[in-house]
């Protein structure tokens, strides 16, 4: 199987708390390369263009106000299957359903609060990509 990329941001509440350098040590101790990084601080306006897709859910206002509250970590991490394993490491989105080991059960707070986003689907990963990294500025 051929190596894969997805987008992984590791969210305000996680680096709030400084779990950066945990869930990092995570994903590569679970065979993923950190092939991009960087932290932002986005725009209430960034956050909603990011999440466009989810503009006409009742959730949509409170999650943009979180991701635009600090500072989070943006990376592109890739390895064979990195869409569905980076899916598994992560955990369900509510932290309470999640399986136990999993960063969401560990670390998240609540199902918005839940520390991390990972892209769902191979055409997600490249725009949510191209959304915070030019092609160049991925290794």
């Amino acid at each position: 199987m051929p190596v894969e990329r997805t987008l992984s941001i590791i969210k305000p509440n996680a680096v709030e708390k400084g779990y950066i350098g945990r869930i990092v040590n995570g994903f590569e101790k679970k065979g993923f390369r950190i092939a991009a990084m960087k932290m932002i601080w986005m725009s209430k306006r960034e956050a909603e263009g990011f999440y466009a897709v989810h503009k006409d859910k009742p959730f949509f206002d409170g999650l943009t106000s979180f991701m635009s509250r600090g500072p989070c970590v943006v990376m592109v991490i890739e390895r064979e299957n990195a869409i569905e394993k980076n899916r598994d490491v992560m955990g369900a989105t509510d932290p309470a359903k999640a399986a136990p080991g999993t960063i969401r059960a560990e670390l998240g707070d609540s199902l918005t609060e839940n520390t991390v986003h990972g892209s769902d689907a191979p055409e997600t990963a490249a725009t949510e990509i191209a959304y915070f990294f030019p092609e160049y500025n991925i290794f």
